[in-house]
């Protein structure tokens, strides 16, 4: 949902000529907002998907906005646009993500004793953080491969002798060897944090951080770019001399990364996923069973509001439209949307826009 030119959303309304929704905005770019407008250049500054992960996604990252326009210049085929990607993820059901003897064969003796011994060093640590995972990603293909099928032999033998194997993440490394059989991303998921986020949590990834959507349903905001640089699960194209240099290798507790929902102090069924971009920040609404009469608020800029549970008649100027689940309304600046709520469960419904 968004106007980038890859996949510009159709507006689906009889009053108009059939047009998608960037050719609207370029005919009529108030509707942005002043402050978008200007800031953005007359563009819709974010992208607003569902996600419903059952195969893991690519281990990838995104470039920040000066290697964005680098890479784009030098390879446009694989890095389509100059504009950085940062994203959030909220979960709308029980969603997983990725923000041993055979890893030392992997990365070598000196580099994991380096990485063992900087524990407790912030600096140290990231540095060796990185060697490892540079030594991971140029390794012979021979050399993981016969490294991944011991580590997965070995995870088998004790899950079948009923052995716990929390220490190798073993159930995550079966299912995505299973998905991606051979793929280094394999050995990836030791670099990351396994993060569970319950309905409601967030999650959110600035540049160069290195994460993997592995199952569950979630919406997603990002900034409008298609940029990716991909480290494993995936038969695309790795970039892996640009990855290595590019990532971020402070370490972190999975904890670190949930993003908290703040409360709108003048709408009680409001929360705001506000992050520390001015691309994009993502509102929940949460209109209760007792409430009938439901006005989404006006703000100063443009939104895209999509319907996740419940149903509602919006009136407008000139025809009512029926809301349900999977219905997504653009929403002009500074205009309000009045809800008749008819479903007997109340409404569930996200508003991404950029609140500057």
């Amino acid at each position: 949902m968004g106007a980038h030119p890859k996949g510009d959303a159709l507006i689906k309304d009889n009053r108009i000529a059939r047009r998608t929704l960037g050719q609207w905005i370029a005919d009529y770019p108030a509707c942005l907002g002043s402050k978008v407008k200007d800031t953005f250049q007359g563009q819709l500054p974010f992208l607003f998907k569902v996600l419903s992960v059952n195969t893991a996604l690519s281990i990838q990252a995104h470039p920040n906005r000066e290697l964005a326009g680098r890479l784009h210049a030098q390879f446009p085929e694989h890095y389509p646009d100059n504009n950085h990607k940062p994203e959030m993820a909220i979960a709308l059901t029980h969603f997983e993500g990725l923000s041993v003897p055979e890893f030392h064969a992997l990365v070598g003796d000196e580099a994991a004793q380096e990485l063992q011994s900087s524990i407790g060093e912030a600096r140290r640590i990231s540095l060796a953080l990185k060697k490892c995972f540079t030594r991971m990603m140029n390794c012979e293909k021979k050399v993981f491969v016969d490294q991944l099928n011991m580590l997965v032999k070995r995870v088998t033998e004790d899950a079948a002798a009923g052995k716990d194997t929390p220490g190798s993440n073993g159930e995550l490394l079966l299912r995505l060897h299973s998905q991606y059989p051979g793929d280094i991303g394999c050995f990836s998921i030791y670099f990351l944090n396994r993060m569970v986020l319950e309905p409601g949590q967030a999650m959110f990834l600035g540049a160069n951080e290195p994460h993997a959507y592995l199952y569950g349903d979630c919406v997603e905001c990002m900034a409008c770019s298609d940029n990716t640089v991909r480290a494993g699960l995936t038969p695309k194209f790795i970039d892996v001399s640009t990855l290595c240099e590019m990532l971020n290798y402070s370490p972190a507790p999975a904890s670190a990364k949930i993003f908290p929902s703040i409360q709108d102090p003048s709408d009680p069924f409001v929360y705001l996923y506000d992050p520390p971009v001015p691309d994009f920040t993502v509102m929940r609404i949460q209109v209760p069973v007792s409430v009938k009469q439901y006005t989404v608020a006006p703000v100063d800029c443009a939104g895209i509001l999509l319907v996740i549970e419940g149903e509602a008649t919006a009136t407008s100027a000139l025809s009512d439209i029926t809301l349900r689940r999977g219905t997504v309304l653009f929403i002009s600046a500074n205009e309000s949307v009045s809800l008749h709520v008819t479903s007997p469960c109340g409404m569930t419904m996200y508003r991404a826009c950029s609140l500057l």
